[in-house]
C-alpha cells in the first residue's frame, strides 16, 4: 500500500484526528484577533455566541435580498437546487434542554473556525476569507487551490424537525468539515485505500462528529440521526462530508443520497465494525479454517442489528479490492473494501443487499491495473456464458435424516455398491434439478443401484469440458437451477434410498480471464513456479498444494459438499496428474522434490489432509480415486506407512483402471483369438486385495472414438449383445464395487455425448429392435437384484479369503470360474463361457459340502435376449475330485454367457 503522508482527521480518532484539527484552530487563531478572542472566552461567552450566531442565522434566512446575501456560506447555498433548498428548510422536532446546551457549546467551541460567521461586519468577511487558508493548511496544499470548484465556505445546516403544535426552533449551523487529505482522496479514487473505513463514515473529532461519504454520481449525501438532519458538503469528485456538533457517534444513522431523478435512504456501510471475526482471520491465516464458506464469499446477515451482505475475499497481493455490482451498476468505485490484517482477507458488509443481487471483486493489480474477478466461493453464480456470483441463501429443508442415519452402519467396502454414473445435463436433455428429481431416482431404484455418482456439479464455464474444468467450486451449476434445487435433488435420492457420489476436481483450474488464474494480479491459486503451473495435457493451471491458504480452499470445498449438499461420497478427478511432478513431461520440463524424487510431496500432504479431516467430519462418506498408477497406500490410512516410507493417502476406494483396460482388451478380441489373451482377464487378481476397489466402466470408455460398450464386442448384433450381457455378469462377479456409465444398462450402440445423452428411443416399443437393449437393461436390473441379496459378492470384497479360483487357465476353452463367499462362508459360483459355443457337461471342481447348486443368474436367458440355454434344475455334486477339490459338478456352459450358482 502507498504510505500516508499527510494524517487524515477522521483516520484514527484518538491518534491522527486530534492533531491536525488542534494545528488548524492555533494556525486560524493567528490569523484573525477575532478568532483569538473568541478562543480565550469562558463557556458562558461561547453560549452567549452561540445565541447569536443561531440569532444571525434567522435574520439570513428572513432575509432573502440583504447584504448577508453575499457570505461566502450564503453563495454556497445558491448554487443548489430549488429541490436542495426545500430539503434544508424542513424542521426538526424539538429537543431537550440538555440537547439544546450541548449545541451551544458545541457551536460556541466553532466560533474561531466560523470567525463570527453571523455578523456583517468587516472582521467577519475576513475571518470568512480565512476559510479557504485554513482548509489549505489541513490538506497541505497551496490555499488557491483547495477551494477550487467549491464555495468559499463549506458551512452545512443542520436542521431540527420541528414537533407537532410547537413553533420551528431556529437553525443550528455546523462549521466547516475538514475533508479527507490528497493522499486519502487519490487511494479511494484509484481504488487502492487498505482502510477506508478509518476515513469514511462518522468519526469523533474535536468540536463535533466528522461525517464523510464517498458517492460517486451523486448530487448531494444528508445525514439522518434520529431527529437532526445535515446536508454534507459536496467536496467534488464524489466525495461530501461535514462536521456535527454531537458529542458521540450515532449508534444509527442514515444518509439520503440524491442522484438525477431518485432520492435512495440507506446505511452507512462505513459505519459498521468488521463483520468477520478474529477467529476466523486467524484459521484463515493457518490455512485450518473447515468452515471456509461461512467466512468468506458472500454471507446475507444480520449485523449490528442491520440486515445486510457481508463480502470477503482473499487477495493478499491486491492493491486494494472494491465491490461491483448490479446494486452499484458494477461501478466498485464508492464501494472499496478493508484490508483485515496480514491475513489477505478483505472485507465490507453492505447493508441492505441480499439474496439475487449479482457481484464480482474490482480488484487493483499491483501494477495499479484492475480486473473484474467471480467470487472463488460464490455459493451461485450465473448460468453460463454470464459469469456474475450471486448472493445466496439457503432455504431447503432436508428430509433424509433416516438416510443419515444409517449411511455410516457398515464400512463401504463392505457394502454392496453398485454406482450408476450420470451427466445430469444430458441423462435427459432440458430437465432442471427438481424436474430430475421427479425421474432419476425412480429409474436408479427400478434398476437396483445403491449410488449414483454425478460427474461434476460445480459450475463450468465450458459444457464440452462436461465439468472437469472448474471455475465456481463452491456453486451448484446454474445451468439446471439453483442450489437448492440441487439439494432437492440428493434429498429425492437419499429418500429412494440410493446414495450420491459426486465427481470432484481439485487437481487443476482454467485459466478464465475472470476466474482464479492470476487472480489478485499474482499467481496465487497456481503454483508460482510456470513449470509446476501449467497442466501440458490439458492447457490449465494445476493448484499450489504447498500453499495453506490454497490446501484450505479445497479441503473446505469437500467439506462444503459433503455437509452442505449431504453428498455421499466424492470421486477425485486426475490424482495421478498431481501425484507426480514429472505427469506428462518430458525430462527438463520438471524439477525434482527435496529428496530428488518425481512425487509432489505437496500433492501428497494436501490429499491425506483432505481425506483425513472429510472422514473425521462427515461420518458415513466415502473418498474414492481416480488413479491410473501403481502408486502404494492409496487407500492405505495416513497414519500407516508404507514400504517407500509414506503414509496412505487415506482413500476409501480406488479405481481399477488396470481392470478396466485388461478385461475390455480381451472382449475386443474375436473369441478364436481369446486364448492368447486370456491372462488378461486373470491378471487383476494378483493385486485385487492391494487396494479397495471399484471397477468402473465409465463415461472415459465410452467417448473420443472408443465406441459404446456393446458397439466394443466382435461379432455381429446378436453376440455383441451376448458379450455385453457375459462381460457384465463377469464384471459384478468380480471382486470390487461396480460402476456402470448411463446408456451401457441398455446396450446403446452409439457413443456418449453432451449434447443429446442416451439412445432412450432404443426403448421405445415402436422401434423394432426394442426388445434387444430392453433385455439387457432387465439383466443389469437382475444382476444388481441378486447381488445386493448375496453378501458373498460384496462383503468380503477387500480380503483374499473371500475369493478362490475354480479354473483361472482353461485358456482353450475361454471359461472362467471362481467361488465367492461371505463372512459366514457361504459361497457363490460364478462361471463365464466367452466362446460362442455351447459346452455341454462340463465339470467344474466344487467344495464337498454343498449338497446342491442352483442357477440363480444366466446372461443367456431368453428373457434377456440370449438363446435360453439353462441348468433349469439344481445341479448335485459328484464324489469326483476335479480342479483339487473332493467333489464336482456338471454343467451346461452357455455361449457367450455368465452363469451364477448358489447353494440350494
Amino acid at each position: 500500500m502507498t504510505p500516508r503522508t499527510t494524517p487524515s482527521s477522521g483516520s484514527a480518532p484518538k491518534k491522527t484526528a486530534e492533531k491536525p484539527a488542534e494545528q488548524s484552530a492555533e494556525q486560524s487563531a493567528d490569523q484573525t484577533s477575532v478568532a483569538k478572542k473568541a478562543t480565550t472566552k469562558t463557556v458562558k461567552a461561547a453560549e452567549k455566541a452561540a445565541e447569536a450566531m443561531k440569532k444571525g442565522t434567522t435574520k439570513k434566512a428572513a432575509a432573502k435580498k440583504t447584504a448577508a446575501k453575499k457570505a461566502p456560506a450564503k453563495k454556497a447555498a445558491a448554487k443548489k437546487t430549488a429541490a436542495k433548498k426545500t430539503a434544508a428548510k424542513k424542521t426538526a422536532g424539538e429537543k431537550t434542554a440538555g440537547e439544546k446546551a450541548t449545541v451551544k457549546k458545541a457551536a460556541a467551541k466553532k466560533a474561531v473556525a466560523k470567525s463570527t460567521a453571523a455578523k456583517s461586519t468587516p472582521a467577519s468577511k475576513a475571518a470568512a476569507k480565512k476559510i479557504p487558508a485554513q482548509k489549505a493548511t489541513a490538506k497541505k496544499i497551496p490555499a488557491q487551490k483547495a477551494p477550487a470548484r467549491k464555495p468559499t465556505a463549506a458551512a452545512v445546516t443542520a436542521e431540527k424537525v420541528t414537533a407537532p403544535h410547537s413553533a420551528p426552533p431556529p437553525e443550528a449551523p455546523v462549521a466547516l468539515s475538514p475533508a479527507l487529505d490528497a493522499a486519502d482522496r487519490d487511494r479511494l479514487l484509484t481504488g487502492t485505500h487498505h482502510d477506508p473505513h478509518s476515513v469514511l463514515g462518522a468519526h469523533p473529532v474535536p468540536g463535533g462528529v466528522a461525517f464523510r461519504a464517498f458517492r460517486p454520481y451523486a448530487l448531494s449525501v444528508t445525514v439522518v440521526a434520529g431527529s437532526l438532519r445535515a446536508e454534507l458538503h459536496d467536496d467534488a469528485e464524489g466525495f461530501f462530508s461535514g462536521l456535527l456538533p454531537l458529542r458521540d457517534v450515532p449508534e444509527d444513522y442514515q444518509l439520503l443520497v440524491a442522484y438525477e431523478g431518485s432520492v435512495q435512504e440507506t446505511e452507512d456501510a462505513y459505519r459498521f465494525l468488521p463483520a468477520l471475526g478474529e477467529l476466523d482471520l486467524h484459521l484463515i491465516g493457518e490455512g485450518r479454517h473447515e468452515e471456509l464458506w461461512r467466512a468468506l464469499g458472500a454471507e446475507p446477515m444480520t449485523h449490528q442489528g442491520v440486515t445486510g451482505t457481508r463480502f470477503t475475499v482473499w487477495a493478499p497481493n491486491a492493491r486494494g479490492v472494491s465491490l461491483a455490482g448490479t446494486f452499484n451498476f458494477w461501478d466498485g468505485t464508492g464501494y472499496p473494501m478493508r484490508s483485515l490484517g496480514g491475513t489477505g482477507v478483505w472485507e465490507l458488509f453492505v447493508p441492505e443487499i441480499g439474496e439475487g443481487e449479482l457481484y464480482k471483486f474490482e480488484i487493483t493489480r499491483p501494477d495499479g491495473s484492475k480486473t473484474l474477478r467471480a467470487d472463488p466461493l460464490a455459493r451461485r453464480t450465473e448460468a453460463p456464458p454470464n459469469t456474475s456470483s450471486i448472493v445466496h441463501a439457503s432455504r431447503h429443508e432436508w428430509g433424509d435424516a433416516q438416510w443419515l442415519a444409517r449411511r455410516g452402519a457398515v464400512p463401504p467396502h463392505e457394502a454392496p455398491f453398485s454406482v450408476y454414473e450420470v451427466h445430469l445435463a444430458s441423462w435427459r436433455p432440458g430437465l432442471t434439478y427438481r424436474q430430475l428429481a421427479e425421474q432419476l431416482p425412480a429409474y436408479v431404484k427400478d434398476l437396483g443401484f445403491t449410488h449414483v455418482e454425478l460427474m461434476p456439479v460445480a459450475e463450468h464455464p465450458f459444457g464440452g469440458s462436461w465439468g472437469y474444468q472448474v471455475t465456481g467450486f463452491y456453486a451448484p451449476t446454474a445451468r439446471l437451477g439453483t442450489p437448492d434445487d440441487f439439494k432437492y435433488l440428493v434429498d429425492a435420492l437419499h429418500q429412494a434410498g440410493i446414495g450420491v457420489l459426486m465427481d470432484w476436481v481439485p487437481a487443476h483450474f482454467p485459466r478464465d480471464d475472470w476466474a482464479l488464474a492470476e487472480f489478485d494480479g499474482r499467481p496465487l491459486y497456481e503454483h508460482e513456479d510456470p513449470l509446476r503451473s501449467a497442466h501440458p495435457d490439458w492447457g490449465t493451471l494445476e493448484f499450489d498444494f504447498g500453499r495453506r491458504e490454497v490446501r484450505n480452499f479445497l479441503v473446505a470445498n469437500a467439506l462444503y459438499w459433503c455437509e452442505e449438499f449431504h453428498i455421499d461420497g466424492l470421486r477425485v478427478d486426475a490424482v495421478a496428474s498431481m501425484l507426480y511432478l514429472d505427469y506428462s513431461r518430458e525430462p527438463g520440463q520438471w524439477v525434482p522434490n527435496e529428496h530428488g524424487g518425481r512425487e509432489n510431496l505437496d500433492a501428497v500432504a494436501f490429499l491425506q489432509e483432505m481425506n483425513a479431516t472429510v472422514y473425521r467430519r462427515v461420518p458415513g462418506v466415502v473418498t474414492i480415486a481416480e488413479e491410473s498408477t501403481a502408486w502404494d497406500g492409496v487407500t492405505r490410512p495416513t497414519h500407516v506407512a508404507g514400504p517407500g516410507g509414506f503414509g496412505g493417502l487415506g482413500f476409501g476406494l480406488k479405481w481399477n483402471m488396470g481392470w478396466m483396460h485388461d478385461s475390455l482388451e480381451y472382449m475386443a478380441k474375436e473369441p478364436v483369438h481369446r486364448k492368447y489373451h486370456h491372462d488378461e482377464m486373470t491378471f487383476s487378481m494378483v493385486y485385487a486385495y492391494s487396494e479397495n476397489y471399484v471397477l468402473p466402466i465409465s463415461h472415459d470408455e465410452v467417448v473420443h472414438g472408443k465406441r459404446s460398450l456393446v458397439s466394443k464386442m466382435p461379432g455381429d448384433w446378436w453376440q455383441q449383445r451376448a458379450n455385453h450381457r457375459a462381460y457384465l455378469g463377469f464384471m459384478w462377479a468380480h471382486p470390487g464395487k461396480q460402476l456402470l456409465f448411463m446408456g451401457q444398462e441398455f446396450a446403446q450402440g452409439a457413443e456418449w455425448s453432451e449434447a443429446h445423452g442416451p439412445d432412450w428411443w432404443l426403448l421405445d416399443p415402436a422401434y423394432g429392435a426394442e426388445a434387444d437393449h430392453r433385455g439387457v437393461r432387465d439383466l443389469v436390473r437382475d444382476l444388481n437384484t441378486v447381488y445386493r441379496h448375496t453378501p458373498a459378492l460384496w462383503q468380503r470384497d477387500t480380503e483374499a479369503s473371500g475369493f478362490q479360483w475354480v479354473v483361472g487357465d482353461a485358456a482353450d476353452d475361454n471359461v472362467f470360474a471362481f467361488l465367492r463367499f461371505d463372512a459366514e462362508g457361504a459361497p457363490l459360483l460364478a462361471v463365464s463361457n466367452l466362446s460362442p459355443v455351447v459346452r455341454q457337461d462340463y465339470r467344474l471342481g466344487v467344495p464337498d459340502d454343498v449338497p446342491a447348486w442352483y442357477e440363480t443368474l444366466n446372461t443367456d436367458a431368453g428373457r434377456y435376449g440370449g438363446s435360453d440355454v439353462t441348468n433349469p434344475d439344481p445341479v448335485k455334486p459328484e464324489p469326483q475330485g476335479w480342479h483339487g477339490r473332493p467333489a464336482s459338478i456338471r454343467l451346461t456352459l452357455p455361449p457367450l454367457a455368465t452363469v451364477w450358482l448358489r447353494p440350494a
